[in-house]
C-alpha cells in the first residue's frame, strides 16, 4: 500500500471530504490521511453532510495537524488553499485547486464533493500506473 495525504489550512472541509472519499475509493491500495497547517475546532457540518449524502460515514473525523500524517507520504495532495504549505517530503505532489465552500449553502459543498470524487478516480489511476503491483 502507498500513503496518501490530503492537506489544507484548517483540515475542516475539503481535506476532510477528501479523506472520507479517499478511504472509500483508495482504501484497497492506500492508507489515507488528512491534515491542516493551522488548528481548527471542528469539521464543518455541511462537509460531513455532503459525504453522508453519497453513502459514506465520516464519523470520528476531526481536524488534525501535519504531525498526524506520515513524515514522507507517497502522494501529497493540497486542496487549493492559495497559501504556501510547509515543506513535506513526498514522491508525488499535486494541487487540486478546489474552491472553499465554507460559509456557502450545501450546494457548494456538493459541488466540491463531486470535484473531489472525480479527482480521486484520476488519482487512483495515477497510483495504479505508478504501482502496477497494487492491481488486483
Amino acid at each position: 500500500m502507498v500513503e496518501v495525504a490530503f492537506i489544507c489550512i484548517h483540515n475542516s472541509c475539503r481535506s476532510q471530504m477528501a479523506e472520507t472519499i479517499g478511504k472509500d475509493l483508495l482504501g484497497d491500495i492506500a492508507q489515507v490521511y488528512s491534515a491542516g497547517t493551522e488548528n481548527y475546532p471542528e469539521v464543518k457540518p455541511l462537509a460531513l453532510e455532503a459525504v453522508r449524502e453519497i453513502g459514506l460515514d465520516p464519523t470520528g473525523q476531526s481536524p488534525k495537524l501535519l504531525d498526524a500524517i506520515p513524515p514522507k507520504p507517497d502522494y501529497l495532495i493540497t486542496m487549493g488553499c492559495e497559501v504556501e504549505c510547509p515543506y513535506v517530503p513526498t514522491t508525488y505532489r499535486e494541487d487540486w485547486g478546489l474552491d472553499d465552500p465554507s460559509g456557502q449553502p450545501i450546494e457548494a459543498f456538493r459541488e466540491t464533493r463531486d470535484d473531489i470524487v472525480s479527482k480521486m478516480y484520476r488519482l487512483r489511476d495515477q497510483i495504479l500506473a505508478d504501482h502496477p503491483e497494487l492491481k488486483r
